[in-house]
């Protein structure tokens, strides 16, 4: 089973808010997920990043995935691989 930490799309039209989630690389974008890490909210200045770290660098060291977005969110919350 491939594991990948991407974003679910959350929230209103032209209002987009999303959850960092871990999941099954096979499952829909906004379907079923492992376990929710974090939230990411562009509409905000800056934009709003929250990431539980203990979760996504256990991920992280499990093997997961994370794509290219969510790594860079990652980069900037101060999480490495």
């Amino acid at each position: 089973m491939a594991v990948k930490i991407r974003l679910k799309r959350m929230g209103q039209k032209k209002a987009p808010f999303y959850r960092i989630v871990v999941a099954d690389s096979r499952s829909p974008r906004d379907g079923k997920f492992i376990e929710e890490i974090g939230t990411y909210d562009p509409n905000l200045e800056p934009s709003g990043i929250k990431v539980n770290e203990e979760a996504a660098k256990k991920w992280l060291n499990n093997g997961a995935q994370p794509t290219e977005v969510v790594g860079k969110i990652l980069k900037v919350a101060g999480i490495e691989k």
